[in-house]
């Protein structure tokens, strides 16, 4: 196989590139409530764990913290999250989501369930079932939340 041929046939190359596409038509949703897919992404680790600082965040996400500050203060800035002191130290900034922060996640869910349809669009119900387990399993083993 030629190299030109070789390259799309790849699993990451394929990966990669339907990533960037379903991730921009995910994008373009989310859009409308004034977030990017990193803003979705921080809001989703707050929903995942307690009250988190920025560090722990930024540790969490594996991003520099100055990334988690800019996306806080929009964030903040919509009333989805809230910044409060840590009450053991009060130089700590910890981040909460809001009520308003969950209903942008839910609509974030819903956009992201569109796009997941026309992605699956072509596949048969077993076939979704496969994709769905097999994705599950490689973001498993990246530390990726599955559920």
């Amino acid at each position: 196989m030629s190299d030109a041929k070789a390259l799309p046939a790849t699993v990451a190359f394929r990966l990669g590139t339907l990533g960037a596409i379903f991730g921009d038509r995910l994008a373009g949703r989310i859009a409308a409530y004034d977030l990017k897919l990193k803003h979705a992404g921080l809001m989703t680790a707050l929903e995942a764990g307690v009250a988190a600082s920025q560090q722990d965040l930024a540790a969490r996400m594996g991003v520099a913290p100055s990334l988690v500050v800019a996306l806080a203060d929009h964030l903040v800035a919509l009333g989805a999250i809230e910044r409060r002191r840590g009450p053991a130290d009060r130089r700590r900034q910890v981040l909460t989501l809001t009520g308003h922060g969950r209903e942008l996640l839910r609509k974030c869910a819903a956009a992201a369930r569109e796009v997941d349809e026309e992605i699956a669009a072509p596949l048969a119900p077993a076939q979704r079932a496969a994709l769905h387990e097999a994705l599950g399993l490689i973001a498993e083993r990246e530390g990726l939340p599955t559920a």
